[in-house]
């Protein structure tokens, strides 16, 4: 169990390492984060993974660590934040008259 927990941890690092080298821009929030983030996962689903099968598959249990660190650090990404993207889907322009002037008036009694 103690080499699997050295392979989950290195899964998570390496994971967590690559998502922040090739794509840098995406993940704003710190890297001690992202890192935290990818290594957390990877040994807690690691160590889910193994115990689940009774520790049967190593190779199964580091595939599942792998993907799920992957996973779970994708959460993270903010590609909205990049540089060079325009973020057009938050801020709409309000059409001037229509619903908006006529709901200021003040009705007048017959």
């Amino acid at each position: 169990m103690l080499v699997e927990t050295v392979a989950f941890a290195l899964v998570g690092l390496i994971v967590g390492a690559a998502a922040l080298l090739s794509l840098p821009a995406y993940f704003p929030a710190g890297r001690i984060l992202t890192l935290g983030t990818a290594l957390g996962s990877a040994l807690l689903t690691g160590v889910i993974a193994h115990f689940t099968m009774d520790g049967r598959y190593p190779a199964a249990s580091i595939a599942i660590s792998a993907v799920a660190s992957a996973l779970l650090t994708s959460v993270l990404a903010r590609p909205d934040l990049a540089a060079g993207r325009a973020p057009a889907h938050r801020h709409r322009r309000h059409r001037t008259g229509g619903h908006r002037a006529s709901a200021h008036r003040r009705h007048r009694p017959a």
